[in-house]
């Protein structure tokens, strides 16, 4: 499973990016899909979770500000990020997790996309 992160940049505090991310390769099927982030310095940490099936994941920080959507028939991911603040800098990972085989299920990363939020 090959994913593939666009999107990121630099904006201004209180401004708004969007990530998007492309599942591609041989799979069964995807379950979660989502975006971690790492700040430098800090451990990566989930930033928001949307399951095929069920209710979506957000962390604390981001709630209230960040979207995540998913279009299952793409297998596609995208995170809209607004009211962006200094803190939310780090490098933002797509994130899957998916059946390869009906016994083989596992846990694939994108490149990382960097995401710069100035003051």
């Amino acid at each position: 499973v090959q994913l593939q992160a666009s999107g990121g940049g630099l904006v201004q505090a209180g401004g708004s990016l969007r990530l998007s991310c492309a599942a591609s390769g041989a799979f069964l099927r995807i379950n979660d899909m989502g975006w971690y982030r790492q700040a430098p310095g800090k451990q990566r940490e989930l930033v928001a979770k949307i399951p095929d099936r069920g209710s979506t994941k957000y962390a604390d920080a981001v709630k209230g500000r960040f979207i995540i959507s998913r279009d299952g028939a793409k297998n596609t991911v995208d995170l809209q990020m607004n009211s962006l603040k200094p803190e939310d800098s780090a490098v933002y990972y797509c994130y899957a997790n998916a059946f390869r085989s009906n016994v083989e299920v596992g846990d694939y990363w994108g490149q990382g996309t960097q995401v710069t939020v100035s003051s």
